[in-house]
């Protein structure tokens, strides 16, 4: 068809929700929003999709994600990639950043190699937005599960070696800020217009705003395997949690699945964070969109045996989490339904604020003119019936 208006449809924009909206898409782009009435649908180069009176919302923008539906981004085939993106595409994620673990060079190699060639593919897939790498320069004592023997310091040499062989495809990039030269690395990352973010840390907030000089913009998984307050010899020392509500400059990654945040402590960051500084991401392992059972946490070659139960994957031991399993429509629906957002600000934080914190904004994240036309269709209880990627209807 030559272009696409929906009707009947409760349109969520950037900072309300409209009803009688209809929007229009020509070529893959959003053309028009108008609220007046038009006879132009009778045009046999014009389908009409009914929204029945359901959500018409942007699709989601996912900025940290490991796998789902079996697979783990790095298991280190494209068809790894296609199949974990598939997965979260039909909650969704219209674009998604595949993010890496802490690894051997090798490894992280043939994931690139893989994700290039998994960029060929368009069909049933949602935008491959970029590289997100989380690690290998963590704290020892924050890792959680990423693998301590690959753990490092910055060096010049080596982070511009994984710098040259990923290229553009780097848009992201996790890194604790007290290592030595990790100061260094984000001059670098902030001069090629790589969001830095600060991660897996033991930093105090001193250090946290010397980083914020230093290019660093974010912060992974807020509370997270971060630093938080702490008493030395009777004085309380501030961490990166506390400099995420303090400094103005941060923006946080929040996964909003109500476990590794619960709904009183999401209410909290609503009432100390800007919204606007505020994203949604999954950090889901290969079990998002899979049964409950046994999986594996990282790549299926060494990977840690998990047990997911009851919306989260468990330590056999069931002593603590192992990782996420979340979808971005379950984060959505949390923030909604448990932490008492407008259904309009919860995608906001999905889509809108993701694409801004990458930089994107003027091409994903909003229904407005000009933008691609990633559209969901979803009800009251966000469950999604439709998926429309660049105006192309993939689920």
């Amino acid at each position: 068809m030559d272009r696409i208006i929906f009707v009947n449809a409760r349109t969520i924009l950037p900072d309300c929700v409209k009803e009688g909206c209809r929007v229009s898409v020509k070529d893959g782009v959003i053309e028009t929003l108008d609220w007046e009435f038009k006879d132009d649908t009778k045009d046999c180069q014009t389908e009409v999709i009914d929204c029945e009176g359901n959500y018409l919302s942007p699709g989601f923008i996912d900025t940290h994600c490991h796998g789902g539906g079996g697979s783990d981004f790095m298991d280190g085939s494209p068809g790894d990639v296609l199949t974990a993106s598939r997965a979260h595409l039909k909650h969704g994620t219209t674009g998604i950043c595949p993010t890496t673990l802490t690894c051997s060079d090798k490894d992280l190699f043939r994931f690139f190699d893989a994700y290039k060639e998994a960029k060929k593919t368009v069909e049933q897939m949602p935008h491959l937005l970029g590289i997100h790498l989380e690690g290998p320069y963590f704290a020892a004592g924050q890792a959680g599960a990423q693998p301590k023997e690959y753990l490092a310091a910055p060096r010049k040499e080596h982070y511009l070696e994984i710098l040259n062989r990923g290229g553009s495809d780097i848009v992201k990039w996790s890194a604790a800020p007290e290592l030595p030269g990790a100061m260094e690395l984000g001059d670098e990352l902030k001069a090629r217009g790589i969001l830095a973010s600060m991660g897996h840390s033991d930093a105090r907030l001193e250090t946290a705003k010397e980083a914020v000089e230093h290019g660093y913009t974010h912060l992974t998984h807020f509370y997270s395997a971060m630093s938080s307050i702490v008493r030395d010899h009777g004085h309380r020392k501030l961490g990166l949690v506390e400099a995420g509500y303090l400094l103005e400059e941060l923006n946080i990654e929040i996964i909003a699945d109500g476990i590794h945040l619960p709904p009183d402590l999401l209410k909290l960051i609503l009432k100390c964070k800007k919204h606007e500084q505020i994203c949604l991401v999954t950090d889901s392992m290969r079990g998002a969109d899979m049964p409950d059972g046994h999986s594996l946490l990282g790549p299926i070659s060494h990977g840690v045996p998990v047990i997911i139960q009851d919306g989260i994957a468990n330590m056999p031991s069931f002593d603590s989490f192992a990782g996420s399993v979340a979808t971005t429509d379950r984060l959505v629906r949390v923030m909604v339904q448990k932490a008492g957002l407008p259904v309009w600000e919860a995608v906001k934080m999905a889509a809108l604020n993701p694409a801004a914190f990458l930089g994107i904004q003027d091409s994903y994240g909003s229904i407005t003119p000009g933008k691609s036309a990633d559209l969901l269709i979803f009800d009251d209880d966000i469950r999604i019936s439709s998926v429309y990627v660049s105006g192309n209807r993939q689920f």
